[in-house]
């Protein structure tokens, strides 16, 4: 099998280290704030002080949980999760109220969790098994220190190794200040041996440029609502989208910060590039468990043989690395193919997205942030130039069970890389291919709202839970939500936002394509999205207002809602002809069900792991399900032919009507209705139309408004226009007819209707100790 394939300019501290069981005492989780101004480093160190002096400690056993499910005598069975427990200050006044000092000696109080590591690995040689450079397994223990430091392991002072445990401190025992004084200043910096990370540059920024494109917002959600400029494509060639999701595995290399444990899951997580998250899989109605997480871990130990429960379904070889599996797909189709650009649904970075806290100012990228984009992004999706990545947060990236995690860092990354485009929750890019006479509208929308509820309620699935977020939690300074108890209320503030953004970005698009890319499923919101793609023109109902395909993740699977395939009735799946697919199988998780292609019994969709490659022209786009192994394994083709076919029929039959020396409203009509059988044969053999209706009306108004094309032909041309009006309404009746008659010939859905939400659960390793990780489910 392809393993990871680091890009060659990788700084050193990013590639691999074997794992380390070090005779060092047990070392806890990073608290580094690694791109931290003076001022912030010293806020934050007062913070983690003050953490550190409230925090409970945590429990030293967990349940197997199933994020969230009661067990038969009611008891909660959801484990705590250990890597998104944060410490509760006892009063938020003694942290405000703390010093403010933006360095220090390693002996003041704020460096008393990292002061004994520090002291060990600091020690000469001759203090013997006191000193940490006899130990044999420190070289790998300290495999980021070139990163930070710019200086190597046997040669760092303990300045330096202060320096190490402040930005990305091996185990975890974080320093709260920065050293005053270092190898290779200034000492506050995480990049003190890589370059740090630099904006790019962009078309349009040239002396100066001002437009989103050239600079990051002061806060963000500065650039909400705001378009990115214009990509064109010219060339007659065939125009290719790729589309994936929930597809950002966990950096088992990362030394984590803020109280956090590493992403270690299962023997062998510790290795660059991605680890899957192993999550509980159920049967198709979500009535029996067939394998729960710890069941799941035992699989990938195992190897898939005993213990492993055969119920899990586990595919060695596949289920061990599909985030690899699908990447790989995704690369040999690129290189054949070549997308013009990729359409990233969210999930970027499981568990919780960036991890660490909100907060970190725009024009700054953390040493975190910086870790994983390169184990998780950059290191596996090489080879595909500088193609654009349009991509919005999925739950996961917000937090999963809290919403404070490193969202931000997110968009920032935006400005630090020429293909990862997300310069704000929402926004739109707008598409043109000038050669193919055709253009698309594209809007991304933050759909996370749905796992927004209030702060008792669900909290394994609820990213404003009073349980796992901090008690102080804040991301104001982000823009972001300001508290746990308004959490909730913000979230759907921001979605109520976008419906009134979205409807009128629709109404004024004048593209041939207009699609919507999210993170939460087809059938979320379901009646909103219908509304989208559907509007009541009086007599004539059901003609299409714009919207033509729905882009969505959060499950994990492959699953094509292809109206064609809809029996009437089925009210989960009739979308009134919308076009919508999930494409949650990318591979950062394990899929709802087996991928065994034997056993599909539990499936939902037509795969479990894999992306799509969407063929766009200015009458159809072709979508192509792929597997995980290159495979096409569904198909579906939404079209527009009939608004640009009637719109020529109009104006050909104006125009012959003339050549004609038709004077006769009757006899122009006839020759419309003629040219529009020709459009209606060719529609019925093809789904419901979009925007003909707009089209046509359109088309009228212009009509009408066109100067007279023979001056002694004044009844041939006013009958003409009345042609116009007629054919117009004849249009939108036979649309709404032909809708009707195309729904009556659907095929049967599956069986038995799925539950919207999977739940799923179990344990964390740690090293050196065992934990709990936040259960998954159909997220």
């Amino acid at each position: 099998m392809c393993a990871f394939d680091p890009p060659a300019n990788l700084p050193q501290a990013f590639l691999p280290s074997p794992p380390v069981l070090t005779s060092h005492p047990t070392l806890r989780i990073e608290m580094a704030a690694a791109s931290a101004t003076w001022q912030r480093a010293a806020l934050l160190a007062a913070l983690l002080w003050a953490l550190a002096a409230a925090s409970p400690g945590l429990p030293e056993d967990f349940p197997e949980d199933d994020e969230c499910m009661a067990d038969s005598s009611g008891n909660n069975n959801c484990s705590l999760s250990v890597l998104q427990q944060r410490g509760r200050p006892a009063s938020l006044d003694a942290i405000i109220a703390a010093p403010t000092a933006t360095c220090g000696t390693l002996d003041q109080h704020e460096n008393d969790a990292c002061r004994d590591d520090v002291t060990y690995f600091g020690a000469p040689k001759t203090k013997g098994k006191k000193s940490g450079k006899n130990d044999p397994n420190a070289e790998g223990f300290m495999k980021d220190i070139m990163a930070v430091t710019g200086v190597g392991w046997h040669s760092a002072s303990r300045d330096d190794l202060q320096r190490l445990y402040f930005c990305a401190p091996p185990g975890g025992h974080q320093c709260g200040l920065p050293p005053c004084s270092c190898s290779k200043p200034p000492c506050h910096s995480c990049f003190g041996g890589v370059a740090p990370p630099k904006r790019v540059s962009r078309p349009g920024c040239e002396g100066g440029g001002k437009g989103i494109q050239c600079q990051p917002p002061a806060k963000a959600l500065g650039y909400k609502g705001m378009a990115w400029p214009t990509m064109t494509f010219p060339g007659k060639k065939e125009m290719h989208i790729f589309a994936i999701g929930d597809w950002g595995g966990m950096d088992g290399t990362l030394n984590m910060i803020e109280n956090r444990d590493q992403l270690l899951v299962y023997d062998g997580g510790k290795r660059a590039g991605p680890s899957v998250f192993p999550r509980t899989r159920w049967d198709k109605e979500h009535n029996v468990k067939l394998c729960g997480h710890k069941q799941f871990i035992e699989c990938f130990d195992s190897h898939g043989y005993p213990p492993c429960e055969p119920g899990c379904g586990f595919v060695m070889g596949v289920d061990d690395q599909p985030q690899i599996l699908v990447a790989n797909a995704f690369k040999a189709r690129f290189s054949l193919i070549n997308p013009q650009y990729i359409l990233n649904v969210g999930d970027n970075f499981y568990w919780g997205g960036i991890e660490k806290n909100c907060g970190t100012p725009m024009a700054q990228l953390s040493y975190t942030a910086m870790h994983q984009f390169s184990q998780i992004f950059e290191g596996v999706y090489t080879g595909l130039g500088d193609v654009p990545w349009l991509s919005v947060l999925g739950n996961h990236d917000w937090g999963g069970r809290v919403f404070n995690n490193g969202w931000d860092q997110q968009i920032a990354y935006t400005w630090y890389s020429k293909r990862w485009i997300m310069p704000s929750a929402y926004w739109s890019q707008h598409v043109e291919y000038p050669d193919l006479n055709f253009t698309v509208d594209i809007y991304m929308l933050d759909s996370n709202a749905m796992d927004a509820k209030d702060s008792e309620e669900d909290p394994e699935h609820n990213l404003c839970g009073a349980k796992h977020n901090p008690g102080n939690a804040d991301c104001s300074a982000a823009e972001g939500p300001p508290s746990v108890d308004e959490c909730h209320d913000w979230f759907w503030d921001l979605w109520a936002e976008q419906q009134l953004w979205i409807e009128k970005q629709l109404l004024k698009s004048e593209a041939d394509w207009q699609i919507i890319v999210t993170h939460f499923p087809c059938g979320h919101q379901k009646e909103f999205y219908e509304k989208l793609h559907q509007i009541d023109y009086g007599s004539f109902p059901n003609v299409s207002r714009g919207l033509d395909l729905l882009v969505t993740g959060h499950r994990h699977d492959q699953e094509l809602w292809d109206p064609a395939k809809v029996r009437p009735g089925d009210d989960l799946r009739d979308f009134g002809g919308l076009t919508c697919f999930v494409t949650g199988g990318g591979g950062g998780i394990t899929s709802e069900a087996t991928p065994n292609p034997d056993d599909r019994r539990d499936w939902y969709g037509e795969a479990q792991y894999g992306f799509y490659d969407l063929t766009i022209t200015k009458d159809t786009i072709l979508i192509k399900s792929i597997n995980y192994d290159g495979k096409e394994v569904q198909s579906a083709t939404v079209q527009s032919l009939l608004g640009t076919m009637a719109l020529s029929a109009w104006s050909l039959a104006v125009q012959q009507a003339t050549k004609k020396n038709l004077k006769s409203a009757h006899e122009t009509n006839k020759l419309a209705k003629r040219l529009y059988a020709a459009v209606r044969r060719k529609a019925m053999k093809a789904a419901p139309a979009k925007k003909a209706a707009m089209k046509a009306m359109k088309a009228t108004k212009a009509m009408k408004a066109a100067p007279a094309m023979k001056s002694s032909q004044p009844e041939a041309l006013s009958d003409s226009s009345e042609c116009l009006d007629s054919s117009a309404s004849l249009l939108l009746l036979d649309e709404h007819l032909l809708a009707r008659q195309h729904k009556s010939q659907l095929r049967n859905p599956p069986s038995r209707p799925r539950k919207p939400d999977v739940p799923d659960g179990g344990p964390l390793r740690r090293i050196p100790r065992m934990a709990e990780l936040p259960v998954e489910r159909s997220d």
